[in-house]
């Protein structure tokens, strides 16, 4: 167990370390599914969390997905970066995970939705973890929406497929979304304002460097 603790605990993984972790995962080895799982625990999370509505549910999925991923490594390209790989059947879990529990947004707005203006969203002071935050504050439906396609990347045809939904749905639910964050980032930067007037030690939420909101605009991020 010695050998595998390093793999754990090291920065970068090597690629040949992670071939024989991945060698001993294929073989079923629990000591070297544990150390894989270790190794990808915070990147795996990272992305769970997003989707999930708390820490407990993103747990749920990523377990989840780390099932997928021992189960289908005959099915990994060694040729192609497992972290990418990996990244995607999180992605995919996550989805298939509140696919039937997700209550779409019904069409109304999405003349609005088409027509929303970057410049609408203001710059603001909060950090990136504060305005992650308030992704994560989103109702389930506008969150993975606004996920796919500000974060990951895919467009509302592609969203409506992994969904279920009309491409228009799409479009009305990222638009909800970014209206809703506006909402968000004004009220945290007002409070922000008047903890900051009143001489009020307020932490990192009025301390953080300002954030070009950039981040809820951008086409994609992937």
């Amino acid at each position: 167990m010695n050998e595998l603790t390093q793999y754990t605990l090291s920065a970068p993984m090597g690629e040949e370390e992670l071939q024989e972790l991945l060698a001993g995962c294929r073989e079923n080895d629990r000591k070297y599914q544990k150390a894989l799982y270790k190794s990808f625990y915070s990147f795996s999370m990272g992305i769970c969390l997003r989707y999930a509505g708390n820490r407990y549910e993103a747990a749920e999925v990523m377990n989840q997905g780390f099932l997928k991923v021992f189960t289908n490594l005959d099915k990994y390209d060694d040729k192609k970066p497992f972290k990418a790989w990996l990244g995607r059947i999180m992605i995919n879990t996550s989805i298939n995970y509140y696919r039937s529990n997700l209550k779409m947004a019904k069409m109304d707005d999405l003349e609005k939705a088409e027509g929303f203006c970057h410049h609408d969203m203001p710059d603001s002071k909060l950090s990136y973890d504060d305005l992650i935050a308030m992704v994560h504050r989103l109702p389930p439906a506008y969150r993975t929406v606004f996920n796919l396609y500000a974060i990951e990347g895919y467009s509302h045809e592609e969203i409506g497929k992994l969904l279920g939904i009309s491409d228009g749905t799409s479009k009305s639910n990222l638009f909800k979304a970014r209206d809703k964050l506006k909402k968000m980032v004004v009220e945290a930067d007002q409070m922000a304002d008047r903890m900051h007037n009143s001489d009020y030690n307020s932490g990192p939420a009025v301390n953080a460097v300002r954030l070009n909101m950039d981040f809820f605009n951008k086409e994609a991020v992937r």
